[in-house]
């Protein structure tokens, strides 16, 4: 999903999609533990999405706070 589709989310849903990636790359980063990943590159577009929630959520604290 592209930053401007993160921007139109909800604080809930962003939340909540922030919750998921999390879970998702600690579950991917046991499989890379125990040498059972498939997919290794699932691991950077995980954390990709992560950072691209974190970003969408500053900057609408950023925006909050400037008014």
């Amino acid at each position: 999903m592209s930053a401007s589709e993160l921007r139109d989310l909800s604080e809930a849903e962003l939340d909540k999609r922030l919750q998921d990636a999390r879970q998702e790359l600690f579950n991917l980063r046991l499989q890379r533990a125990a040498g059972k990943l498939l997919n290794p590159a699932r691991v950077a577009a995980v954390r990709r999405s992560v950072a691209q929630l974190l970003t969408v959520m500053r900057e609408r604290g950023a925006a909050a706070g400037s008014r």
